[in-house]
């Protein structure tokens, strides 16, 4: 079974995040989704979610392409968790190319996918702020 990660805030999920996870389901049988967590979102990201985590959790599992949820707490848990799940393939968007490279070091793939071009949670709110 070949296993496949990605990571995100997943926040005022939209139809990039579906083209997202389409995408990544595609290069693989399992699907893991590592979830950032309201407190590293603000303490790490500096975002305020609009969703709290297991809003965004619910959610994602309601999506036909994503096995398994997992909370992202840290940075730094990334080489953890493609050991502790055996994972084979890390997929992320392409905004941050080159950023993962050192997984490869671990004997994992390392794709970073196209981003769906019109469509981010942050014009989502930049838009919302200008009704």
């Amino acid at each position: 079974m070949k296993r496949v990660i990605t990571y995100g805030t997943f926040d005022l999920l939209h139809y990039g995040h579906i083209n997202l996870l389409k995408r990544a389901k595609k290069l693989g049988d399992y699907l893991i989704v590592a979830l950032s967590t309201d407190e590293f979102n603000l303490n790490s990201k500096n975002k305020k979610c609009y969703f709290d985590y297991e809003k965004r959790k619910a959610l994602l599992e309601a999506i036909r392409y994503v096995d398994l949820v997992i909370p992202e707490n840290s940075w730094d848990q990334k080489r953890t968790d493609v050991h502790q799940y055996k994972v084979d393939t890390f997929v992320i968007g392409n905004d941050w190319e080159g950023k993962f490279d050192f997984l490869r070091e671990e004997g994992c793939e390392v794709i970073y996918l196209d981003r769906t071009p019109e469509i981010s949670t942050t014009k989502i709110k930049k838009d919302l702020n200008q009704v």
